[in-house]
């Protein structure tokens, strides 16, 4: 009995392991801090009172999504290189 809930409760830890992973790489997710990030740097370059504020946000933005589309290539090449 207690292994069949030992399994269960693995199992269970196991859906959300892949849930937390599933939504770190989804696409989703990634235009989601976008758009805050593209939110919150335009309402600061606002308040310090830079003109087209509007225009300067879109760096960071830039910035994060560059990031998520070369980083998971930069990690894949690492590992090949230093654990394969």
């Amino acid at each position: 009995m207690d292994f069949e809930k030992e399994l269960e409760a693995i199992q269970e830890r196991n859906a959300r392991v892949e849930a937390d992973k599933a939504w770190e790489t989804s696409l989703f997710r990634k235009l989601l801090v976008s758009a805050i990030t593209y939110i919150v740097a335009s309402l600061a370059l606002y308040v310090i009172g830079v003109s087209d504020f509007y225009l300067g946000a879109i760096i960071p933005t830039l910035g994060f999504l560059l990031s998520t589309l070369t980083i998971p290539a930069i990690k894949r090449w690492w590992i090949r290189k230093n654990i394969n």
